[in-house]
This record gives C-alpha cells, sequence and structure tokens, in this order.
C-alpha cells in the first residue's frame, strides 16, 4: 500500500494543538474592513478551534499529522 500524503493546503492553513484539537485562523480579514464592525474584527483576531465536525475532515487531510 503507497505511502499516505498530506495534503498541501491543509498543511498551510491548519496546526494540530498539543491534545489534538485542530487550530485555524479566522477568515474575513484580508480586504473590505471598513464595512465591517469593530467587535466582528475584534473577534477575529488571532486563532480558532475547528468544530469536531470541521476537525475531523481536515485531520483526515493530515494522515501524519
Amino acid at each position: 500500500m503507497p505511502k499516505l500524503k498530506t495534503k498541501s493546503s491543509a498543511k498551510k492553513r491548519f496546526r494540530l494543538t498539543g491534545s489534538g484539537k485542530v487550530r485555524a485562523n479566522s477568515a474575513l480579514l484580508r480586504h473590505g474592513m471598513s464595512k465591517r464592525s469593530q467587535k466582528m474584527k475584534r473577534k477575529a483576531r488571532g486563532t480558532k478551534i475547528l468544530s469536531a465536525a470541521d476537525a475531523r475532515k481536515v485531520k483526515s487531510y493530515m494522515p501524519n499529522a
């Protein structure tokens, strides 16, 4: 059986925490920021932990993580 490869797009966008959760950057922060509320911009700073359903999908893209 061949080796399982990691999807390059997932490798660039996600990281696993020590406990195995998936950490991701927040979306919607690239451009058009003047139309977004200050509350939204503040909450979107930093990284987020993905939900269980999304994490399961992302982990399937990274078999060696």
